[in-house]
């Protein structure tokens, strides 16, 4: 277990305490250097059973999680000196805070290290009580920009309280909150300055949402309504509350059982032992409660948690500390889909508006029991309020918690820190779960398939080639399942005289939504016939038969078709089928459709326009990529020509400040307009994939760095580097959101923007895969590529 920290021209800089622990009694480290900015984040820590040990956990392995080679994390465990925890490896540091020697070694180790970049402290008042001035020394005393992040702001604090804050606001670069009450109180009660604090919800857990009833029979509550509360336990939880509110709720629903879940404060037992449970055992006695109660008494592992939360029917929050700031398992239970009641802690007050939830007075069971009982009786307001409460808490989700830290560090740091997002594994569960015995569903209500919505036949050609990618990359032989039942809704679309509907109910029956606007369906249709001939060498014989037989027939009624895109996808897919089966006929039909978006080109470019419509709308990377494909297939100069131009074209308008905003659907870019309004939002993960596969196309045709670097862009939209800096690709359920807005983001993760974030993934993975066995100096410098290649 190692259990030290780095050192520097042979000092040692872990504390005694954790040296003497891992049975150390000397040693020497040599400092590496090319080591990255160190942020040391002094907290309290696991195994320290307290919410800021556990915040702080989540919080490091969301930032370890969410960026690579960006950052080292270093932590510095705050205890007493009679406390005796065994920490793993990732702790550096001890901080005995009732030890005025502890403060003064601590800051010698920090300041003579040159690697520690910035100091982030995790601040709640009781854990440096008593020993508030030796804090406060300690701060004056880092060489080191320091931030602190509040964790309880009291109102209406006294002369000494006041004046302890504004110490510390003399010293330190930046305070973080997690709520805007906070964060008024620090300005108008402590003369803290606005632009001096950073507002950073409490962190929340991506949750997939698994069905209740399913839970439920997993831990043998079938049948029983659950209200829940969490937490460690004390008085100032006043579960009494709860319990005298039982009394009603029973009598009303006796289907009802109240779960406590979570093992008293260690302080509590320290001090008063089990009294607190006791006293409440005893009062569920005394009211003959037992069967409505059960106790959870465990400091429950994460992903255990987080499924009784997620089968919690109403979710309690009885706390009757009028002064608490922040709850973390307030957050929890919302983000689990748990409709809940709270009592009026600013936090409360400030999350529950809109539907979000129910506020009670405190220690009014009469008022809880009528609220519980309201909500038992209504199933659909129970849903509005979790979807609500889901909704609202999304941008507190861990990974984008780690975005916001990340940029403030970024921001703080004496050392230049540059950030690298980490590319997360594939993930095919809410592909797959998307999927029927028949077709891939077209919408999901947050990640549950909706199949009311039906089928499309642009969503499962979407879904074919991304199957085919990752057959490519994986040659997984149950990827061939999700291929053939793709390809054959395919031919189910297509109707005897050549032409496919895209819309299919639920019932399997074509919808009156088919009398128009097919033709960019029959393009995607045969852009994904193609690329699955692409990969005949690979495919069972008979499957490849039927899929160019399929194709054939639906070439046979292109030249009807004008939509741009819909050519641009025709040309892609006959490039694609070409590649393992050409065809001099099939050439014939692409040069003439190649030439038609000439003429389109030809006649809306000018010195300040070169695009082949007079606006840029959706999907545009996909006609640049067709002329490429046309080049390839052909030779044809000119084709590549326009190609190059165009795209360059494009990505001068969505590329900027090393991010990517794509066309937003709020608005088109027109040409000839003097003053274009920035629109913010209405941008689609489609339109970003399709970006990337045009880079990818691009980077092998041109071996031009620029597009490179762009793919990592583009890539990071995903993954928060946008307009809302949040995540829009959920890597707990594999799906992706639906979309970008200006100031939320959709939360649904229907099969378009799922598809389209894992066609954007797999081109990454396949395509440097491929290079990275033909790395030279060439590719040295490009971080995005040493990561990939790492995979």
């Amino acid at each position: 277990m190692q259990t030290k920290t780095a050192t520097k021209n042979n000092h040692i800089f872990s504390t005694r305490k954790i040296l003497e622990r891992a049975g150390i009694s000397k040693s020497i480290f040599i400092e590496n250097q090319n080591i990255l900015p160190e942020i040391l984040c002094i907290t309290s820590y696991p195994p320290r059973e307290c919410g800021i040990a556990t915040y702080s956990q989540d919080l490091i392995f969301a930032l370890n999680n969410k960026f690579r080679k960006s950052f080292d994390i270093k932590i510095c465990a705050l205890e007493n000196q009679n406390d005796n925890y065994i920490y793993n490896e990732k702790v550096d540091f001890v901080l005995e805070t009732d030890n005025q020697n502890s403060y003064i070694e601590l800051a010698e180790n920090i300041n003579e290290n040159n690697n520690i970049s910035m100091v982030l402290i995790q601040h709640e008042f009781g854990l440096f009580r008593s020993n508030e001035s030796d804090f406060v020394a300690f701060l004056k005393s880092l060489q080191k920009p320091i931030i602190v992040a509040f964790h309880t702001v009291l109102p209406n604090p006294d002369n000494f309280l006041k004046e302890n804050v504004q110490k510390i606001n003399e010293i330190v670069e930046s305070f973080i909150v997690m709520t805007k009450s906070s964060a008024k109180l620090l300005v108008n009660d402590y003369a803290i300055a606005n632009e001096k604090i950073s507002i950073i919800p409490h962190g929340t857990h991506l949750v997939e949402h698994t069905n209740k009833d399913v839970l439920k029979e997993k831990y043998n509550f079938t049948g029983r309504k659950i209200i829940s509360t969490f937490g460690l336990l004390s008085s100032g939880k006043c579960i009494e509350t709860s319990i005298n509110a039982l009394r009603t709720i029973v009598k009303q629903h006796p289907e009802v059982l109240f779960l406590v879940i979570g093992k008293t404060h260690p302080n509590v037992v320290k001090n008063d032992g089990e009294k607190y449970r006791e006293n409440l055992e005893a009062k569920i006695n005394a009211l003959q409660l037992n069967q409505y109660v059960k106790f959870v008494n465990q400091y429950l592992p994460l992903d255990q948690l987080l499924e009784y939360l997620q089968l919690t029917d109403i979710y309690l929050f009885t706390s009757k500390d009028r002064n608490q700031a922040v709850s973390g398992t307030f957050s929890y239970a919302i983000s689990c889909g748990c409709p809940i009641i709270s009592t009026p802690i600013p936090h409360a007050v400030e999350v529950l508006q809109n539907g979000t939830g129910i506020i009670i007075d405190f220690e009014n069971p009469k008022q809880l029991a009528d609220q519980v009982n309201h909500l038992l009786d209504n199933e659909q307001l129970r849903r509005e309020i979790s979807s609500n409460g889901i909704h609202k808490l999304a941008p507190t989700a861990w990974e984008n918690s780690a975005i916001a830290h990340a940029l403030l560090f970024e921001e703080i740091s004496d050392k230049k820190i540059e950030l690298h997002y980490k590319i997360p594994a594939i993930n095919l569960n809410h592909f797959k779960n998307l999927t029927t015995d028949f077709a891939m569903i077209q919408f999901s209500i947050i990640n549950q398939p909706d199949i009311n919505t039906g089928y499309t036949l642009d969503d499962n050609a979407r879904a074919l080639v991304a199957m085919c990618q990752h057959f490519e990359i994986e040659k997984d032989e149950n990827d061939l399942v999700y291929i053939t039942k793709y390809f054959n809704f395919i031919k189910y679309c297509l109707q005897p005289e050549g032409y496919f509907l895209n819309y299919v109910d639920e019932n399997k029956k074509f919808t009156k939504q088919n009398s128009e606007n097919l033709a960019d369906s029959n393009g995607r249709a045969i852009w994904a016939l193609g690329y699955l001939i692409s990969i005949s060498d690979i495919l069972p014989n008979e499957l490849e038969a039927k899929a160019k037989k399929t194709m054939q027939l639906a070439l046979s009624n292109v030249h009807k078709i004008h939509s741009p895109r819909a050519m641009a996808f025709i040309i892609k897919g006959i490039y694609y089928s070409n590649t393992k089966n050409n065809s001099v006929e099939n050439v014939i039909i692409l040069k003439h459709l190649a030439d038609r978006l000439v003429q389109m080109y030809r006649h809306e470019t000018n010195d300040n326009w070169h695009w082949f419509e007079s606006y840029l709308t959706y999907g545009n990377s996909i006609l640049p990529e067709a002329m490429l494909c046309a080049y390839l297939a052909t030779d044809n100069l000119v084709y590549k020509g326009i190609a190059k131009t165009s795209f360059d074209f494009l990505l001068s308008k969505i590329f900027s400040k090393n991010e990517i905003n794509v066309i937003s659907n709020k608005g088109w870019l027109h040409n000839n307009t003097d003053i274009q309004t920035e629109k913010i939002g209405g941008e689609q993960p489609i339109d970003v994939a399709y970006s990337i596969i045009a880079l990818s196309k691009f980077y092998d045709a041109f071996q031009e760095d620029n597009y490179l670097e762009k793919i990592e862009i583009a890539f990071d939209w995903f993954l928060g580097k946008n307009h809302l800096q949040q995540i829009v690709y959920n890597p707990c359920t594999g799906g992706c959101y639906d979309g970008l807005e200006d100031t939320y983001i959709n939360l649904n993760q229907g099969a378009e923007s799922t598809v389209s974030y894992l066609m954007a993934r797999l081109t990454i993975e396949k395509y440097f895969k491929d290079k990275s066995k033909i790395i030279t100096k060439n590719y040295s410098n490009s971080k995005f590529l040493n990561q990939i290649a790492t995979l």
